[in-house]
């Protein structure tokens, strides 16, 4: 139990349901839907959707996503895959031949075909009991009437928004300027192609004028995307990839989402005695540096397209975590990992919903940077994302630029099973992300805390050679990693954010959530 004396959050409990996210008019939506007959899987695409009008700069339609979630009664984590393609005529060797040695991050080279609508519309189907007009009424509404911007999102905009090409520029400031917190931010564009979703189905978002328009302003800066490639998006199943740490088993998504690398760091970690250490003192954040640095190596080799990742068993085999646990010396911080050509980046959104059958969704979604590509269509403002900095242009590497394929993705929902208790979360934050879940596991396993205090404690993060540190570490801390070696700076920003809902053994919900954003749990 918390100190009630010092500020902070309690868990919130509940058993007839709970959404769990970064902004509360999506948390509230959540709920509504549940309340409206239904079931998880309703709940979190309608809060998803909302999220792209509360959060423009993290997420939207122009996006992909990445869902685990159980079914009424059953324990089997099930996956889909809703991350997009690069249009068939994308070449690394094109780009190459450029002079190019990564894929601009606000190029049309960047952007690769959203498919988390595709996604969206394929699971209301198939696991929703209500339509797809339903969920994406509340989103039409707020997008015409608009949304208070978030303290967060303020904080978020003036950075991301530079990104933004003189299209986007007129979708996405205010009269010319940056929105300021409590201005009403609009999308009309989004909520006519919205209404045309729920009027005709997906295929007004893929076929005819919508895709017209987007495909527009991508062949306008010489994109090679074509209708073709919008008209065959589809979100693909797939089996989750999962490992033990201490009695407790974290279910990842499988590639092109980067989950297994916090498998493997678990399986690097469990050769060390964790429990044993100050939560928050400067051996366990060494050790976890470490882990990291040797997870995300072995990411950057051999995670990519599902059809390209042929070394996953070796990453996930306890041997391979034993090796690399062998080369961590406890007093001494080794190089960074190579760095990645590849762009990685802190933003995205995860909204987690569990309703009163236990039907469970943990679901991600994301455009990749602040504001994606910054490419907007001229006509709807559809901000596409620029997940095609994901690729890298090494010939030969299976994350290689080509057509058709799916880059490597930082985006990752998860699912933990601890005994009879089953908690879906996810950590947001880019490349922080497989540190995070691995950290939350640890959290929990190792120090008995409940979600929302895993959750709220102090994070650190060695990333392309610096350890940055929030300030919930001590200077002394702080001395102690750098006196091992590890470049050590003071995080300007909070890394990340999280999300989670414990199903617990005795049937009560029990959700947490960050307050790094401007979200909450919400129960009903």
């Amino acid at each position: 139990m918390r100190d009630f004396h010092i500020p902070g959050r309690s868990p919130v409990l509940a058993t007839n349901g709970i959404c769990a996210t970064s902004h509360p008019l999506a948390a509230k939506v959540a709920i509504d839907i549940l309340d409206a007959g239904g079931n998880a899987m309703d709940a979190a695409i309608a809060g998803a959707v909302l999220l792209g009008i509360a959060e423009p700069q993290m997420t939207g339609i122009g996006g992909d996503c990445f869902v685990l979630y159980t079914r009424p009664g059953e324990s089997t984590v099930r996956a889909l895959n809703g991350s997009g393609c690069a249009p068939a005529a994308a070449s690394a060797a094109a780009l190459r031949d450029r002079g190019l040695t990564s894929v601009p991050l606000t190029g049309p080279e960047a952007v690769t075909i959203p498919t988390a609508m595709a996604a969206f519309a394929h699971l209301s189907q198939t696991e929703g009991r209500l339509g797809l007009d339903d969920l994406l009424a509340p989103t039409i509404r707020y997008a015409e009437e608009g949304i208070p911007v978030a303290p967060r999102v303020a904080f978020d905009w003036p950075a991301a928004a530079k990104c933004l090409n003189p299209t986007a520029q007129k979708h996405y400031l205010i009269d010319g300027k940056l929105p300021q917190t409590g201005q009403m931010f609009r999308a009309p564009g989004q909520a006519e192609v919205l209404r045309r979703v729920a009027r005709d189905g997906i295929k007004a978002f893929y076929q005819g004028e919508v895709a017209e328009d987007m495909v527009a302003a991508l062949n306008a800066l010489g994109g090679v995307h074509e209708m073709a490639d919008f008209a065959n998006a589809a979100p693909i199943d797939a089996t989750p990839v999962s490992s033990d740490y201490k009695g407790a088993n974290l279910v990842e998504h499988p590639p092109n989402g980067q989950g297994a690398t916090a498998n493997l760091m678990l399986n690097i970690l469990l050769h060390f005695d964790i429990a044993g250490m100050d939560p928050f003192g400067s051996q366990r954040a060494h050790i976890e540096a470490e882990a990291a640095k040797l997870a995300y190596d072995a990411r950057n080799r051999f995670l990519a397209d599902p059809d390209h990742s042929t070394r996953l068993d070796h990453m996930l085999a306890p041997e391979t975590a034993s090796k690399l646990a062998a080369l961590i010396d406890p007093a001494k911080a080794m190089a960074a990992a190579a760095p990645l050509t590849e762009a990685v980046h802190k933003d995205t959104i995860y909204i987690t919903v569990v309703d009163k059958d236990r039907m469970a969704v943990s679901l991600i979604y994301s455009i990749f940077h602040g504001f994606g590509s910054g490419i907007a269509s001229e006509k709807f403002g559809i901000l596409l994302q620029n997940r095609g900095a994901g690729f890298t242009l090494e010939q030969g590497h299976p994350n290689e630029m080509a057509g058709g394929k799916r880059p490597m993705h930082t985006i990752i929902p998860a699912m933990l099973r601890m005994g009879g208790a089953l908690m879906p979360f996810g950590v947001m934050g880019g490349a922080y992300q497989p540190n995070g879940h691995a950290r939350m596991v640890s959290n929990m396993v190792d120090f008995g805390m409940d979600p929302q205090t895993a959750i709220d404690a102090p994070r650190a993060f060695s990333d392309a050679g610096t350890m940055k540190v929030e300030r919930g570490y001590s200077d002394a801390v702080r001395a102690e990693l750098a006196a091992m070696g590890h470049k050590v700076e003071l995080a300007d920003a909070p890394i990340g954010g999280a999300q989670a809902i414990l199903i617990r053994e005795d049937g009560v919900l029990e959700g947490g959530s960050d307050p790094r954003k401007d979200g909450i749990a919400l129960g009903c």
